[in-house]
């Protein structure tokens, strides 16, 4: 199982809202290459970076601090804002390793198979971000009609490999992570589901690790900020 330490960015700045809720903010470091640098210190292989200035159309993303990211040797999975086939190869041509993609794709879900030929399916994920058992997009503020299983399918069909799975009611609280839903959602459409939201203690990631399903990995935010993480232990039980 793989541990995605968060850097969450907004107006160049790393930041942790609660729920999604861009008024629910708290701000960590004015430095993001510092705070990736401090992951990848504690022995990070991965980062998952997020640009919620992208996520919530406020504009773009500074390509420059993306490749000074990937120069300390760290394997970066990006997502936010990445809404069309452009901005998707410009992201991953600047030195992300894999996209999530949310909006483009549940809008668009024939999409998928053409995301995967045209990128591979090593370099990309589905964003199946629920509450109250919904997907949403648009940075989490616009509801659909599709529970994560159906879409899920639908795009494990289309031959994605990778999903990204957060209970957005428990993201950014210390709640605890969602662990059955996160293995339903992996049994039941064979995707590499990687679990966020809500990761609070190391008893998460150990319930994770021994569920049923494909559990690929688990995104940490606000528990390894707030401290209540180590990230070594958090490695160690992944491993």
């Amino acid at each position: 199982m793989i541990i995605y330490p968060a850097v969450d960015i907004r107006d160049g700045r790393v930041v942790r809202l609660v729920q999604g809720d861009p008024n629910q903010q708290t701000v960590h470091s004015d430095n993001p290459l510092q705070t990736a640098q401090r992951w990848r210190a504690a022995g990070a292989d991965w980062l998952h970076i997020v640009n919620l200035d992208g996520a919530f159309g406020e504009g773009g993303f500074d390509f420059d601090l993306l490749r000074q990211i990937k120069a300390l040797e760290v394997s970066i999975q990006f997502g936010g804002g990445l809404r069309s086939f452009d901005a998707i190869d410009a992201v991953l041509s600047a030195g992300a390793d894999r996209v999530v993609l949310g909006t483009l794709l549940v809008q668009q879900p024939e999409l998928a198979a053409e995301a995967i030929e045209r990128f591979g399916a090593e370099r990309i994920a589905v964003a199946l971000d629920a509450r109250g058992g919904k997907v949403a997009i648009h940075g989490w503020q616009q509801a659909t009609e599709w529970t994560p299983i159906d879409l899920g399918r639908h795009f494990a069909a289309a031959g994605v490999r990778y999903a990204l799975y957060t209970d957005i009611l428990r993201d950014g609280l210390l709640k605890g992570v969602n662990v059955e839903a996160t293995a339903r959602l992996a049994a039941e459409t064979g995707l590499s589901v990687i679990a966020s939201g809500g990761v609070s203690t190391l008893q998460d990631l150990k319930a994770l690790r021994t569920c049923s399903g494909k559990v690929h990995g688990a995104v940490i935010g606000k528990a390894l900020y707030a401290g209540a993480i180590q990230l070594n232990d958090a490695l160690r039980i992944a491993e």
